[in-house]
């Protein structure tokens, strides 16, 4: 009986570790260059691009003004999530923001435009 439910709990752990690894190696990592340059700018890019469908992670650098992004391409692009960071008001290296989007950041998250 033990045996048999030691068995049981190994096969599941397999299982989910197995559909685990599936999951994470359709994933595409990408960097690209995203302007800001504060905490706040940091908080709103990251923000802006975590909530994207299909977006596993995102993480924004004030020093290199560069994001790195994890995400299913089946789902998303990085072109589509660089759309959504320039309509958030912050110029990437495929969309420059509007001028409103821009206009509409804090003060201190105005950084010298293109």
């Amino acid at each position: 009986m033990i045996k048999k439910t030691k068995y049981i709990v190994l096969t599941l752990l397999l299982t989910v570790v197995y559909s685990f690894n599936a999951q994470n190696s359709k994933l595409v990592k990408e960097s690209f260059k995203v302007w800001g340059k504060c905490d706040m700018c940091q908080e709103k890019i990251e923000d802006t691009t975590n909530d994207i469908k299909g977006v596993r992670f995102g993480r924004w650098s004030i020093a290199s003004n560069m994001i790195t992004v994890k995400y299913d391409p089946e789902k998303t692009s990085s072109e589509k999530i660089q759309k959504e960071i320039a309509g958030a008001g912050y110029d990437t290296e495929l969309y420059s923001a509007k001028d409103e989007d821009y206009n509409n950041l804090h003060f201190c998250c105005k950084y010298e435009r293109k």
